[in-house]
């Protein structure tokens, strides 16, 4: 049965259980029921299991270095879904301790599977929410690699931090300005515009864009921006009209 077809006193008694069996296998050494949720094909029970290993990393200092072990054991996993919730444990732990785990992203960006990169992804988002200096200085190393997936998953991944301060991840997506892959391009076009529509955003990604050199980008990245006053317009503090007409009288080219 699936996570979410149980119950709700149910799913508690099995998150609880996940995390007793955790923490008990890493104080004896054995994977067995770890590996098991790790790998499962429910999507939330791999979840419970790298929330859990995020909890016991936070409540015993004393297993920190065996789980940085066990964790970077299992990025070796011939599993794809170990791997990913490897990397997604991972990025609980860089929450609040990055520096321990950069080097587990540093490999799993280059993952032959797309689930573990993706879940490089995910974590950059929500490592660089609340721990941004030490993961966006980690993104920077990689905005110019040769390899144009990795610009493309870089720029996405530091999407989440610009939704509240667009300035701290502006000066990254800028130096991606003149990326001549169409995926990239279009990856920072919508970056572009999923920071620019909560409170106070969009003046300062309007600011921004008047010093960026590319006019062509900017040009499609405006539009991008109006496209998404109207797109998210639940959620926006402006509406479609109202970002179109302070763009026009805010935006001069120079």
């Amino acid at each position: 049965m699936a996570f979410y077809d149980l119950p709700p006193g149910e799913r508690y008694r099995l998150v609880a259980q996940i995390s007793n069996d955790i923490l008990a296998e890493l104080k004896s050494g054995e994977q067995g029921k770890m590996l098991t949720y790790f790998s499962d094909g429910d999507t939330y029970i791999r979840k419970s299991a790298y929330l859990a290993i995020g909890r016991i990393f936070s409540r015993n200092n004393f297993l920190r270095g065996k789980i940085l072990r066990v964790l970077e054991e299992l990025l070796g996993h011939e599993d794809f879904k170990v791997r990913q919730t490897a990397i997604n444990a991972g990025g609980e732990i860089g929450k609040t301790d990055f520096d321990l785990v950069r080097h587990l992203f540093d490999t799993g960006l280059f993952d032959e599977h797309h689930s573990p990169r993706n879940a490089v992804i995910g974590s950059i988002k929500k490592m660089g929410e609340v721990n941004p200096v030490p993961v966006l200085s980690w993104a920077k190393e990689y905005l110019h690699h040769p390899d144009k997936e990795i610009r493309r998953e870089i720029c996405h991944g530091i999407e989440l931090r610009g939704r509240k301060y667009p300035e701290d991840i502006l000066p990254l997506l800028k130096e991606l300005q003149f990326d001549e892959t169409k995926r990239v391009r279009s990856t920072l076009v919508h970056v572009i515009g999923q920071i620019a529509y909560k409170e106070g955003c969009l003046q300062t990604v309007v600011q921004d864009l008047k010093n960026w050199e590319n006019r062509e980008l900017v040009a499609d990245a405006l539009e991008e921006i109006i496209d998404v006053h109207y797109r998210y317009r639940k959620f926006s503090v402006l509406t479609q009209d109202q970002a179109r007409e302070y763009i026009a009288l805010n935006f001069e080219e120079s």
